[in-house]
């Protein structure tokens, strides 16, 4: 019987080879690529048997996309490491915000603030905005995407004027309607220095479950894609007019 096999990808740019796929059914990796017919190579291979068969194929086809697994098992991390990602990555970190709220913001006193009078206070000596600043100051890149609704919840217009605080140290606030975000994947993450994803998990009450690191190659690469889509298309926080 024929295998079921699924187009993984390839580097090429011309005529695909070489490439990756994947079986279905076993979850087997098939390698399309240059064979390997010197008799000297050939002696050279260890533990090859007489009905294999070698091909070449570019390192980089492997490490951009071979699967580490056939289905990816959550690795968390606990809070403490996660906001260790906020002081030590090299050169930019960047999130996309899909949610009509968060549970954090609502138990903010910010927030209460906000509620109470329209404009939300900031205490600019909370560690979140020193480290922001420290590395702002040190030619880091930090931002985000917020999808909005139309009109907006209370919790994104509160967002939204909190932006101003954000952007005073150094942040990159942006905004995009959520029908303009219709080809994005409804995932909250930061992506670090475009190596490492930080998936956060929530529950149906806006609660942060737990957050799930990512650093396959291809899955990295689709978060990227990701985020360029969405600052292709969002525009800066002072620029966004909701109605309510």
């Amino acid at each position: 019987m024929a295998r079921q096999l699924r187009f993984t990808g390839t580097d090429s740019k011309v005529d695909g080879c070489p490439a990756l796929h994947t079986d279905e059914g076993t979850g087997e990796i098939i390698v399309q690529g240059t064979p390997v017919t010197d008799p000297g190579d050939l002696a050279q291979l260890q533990h090859f048997g007489p009905d294999e068969a070698a091909v070449a194929v570019p390192r980089e086809l492997l490490v951009n996309w071979g699967p580490k697994e056939m289905e990816r098992v959550p690795e968390l991390v606990d809070r403490a490491t996660f906001r260790r990602l906020f002081e030590t990555f090299k050169h930019t970190a960047w999130r996309l915000e899909t949610r009509r709220g968060y549970a954090s913001d609502r138990e903010d006193r910010d927030f209460q603030a906000f509620l109470d009078t329209g404009s939300s206070p900031c205490d600019f000596s909370d560690p979140w905005f020193v480290n922001i600043k420290a590395q702002t100051d040190a030619g880091k890149t930090v931002g985000r995407v917020r999808v909005a609704d139309n009109p907006p919840t209370t919790e994104q217009l509160f967002l939204l004027d909190y932006a101003r605080h954000n952007a005073a140290v150094g942040e990159d606030i942006r905004y995009l309607w959520r029908e303009d975000a219709a080809t994005l994947p409804a995932e909250d993450f930061w992506i670090f220095d475009s190596r490492l994803v930080a998936l956060l998990h929530f529950d149906d009450a806006d609660n942060l479950l737990n957050i799930e690191p990512i650093t396959e190659p291809a899955e990295v690469v689709r978060y990227a894609i990701v985020r360029d889509a969405a600052m292709h298309h969002a525009v800066p926080f002072d620029q966004f007019a909701p109605t309510e």
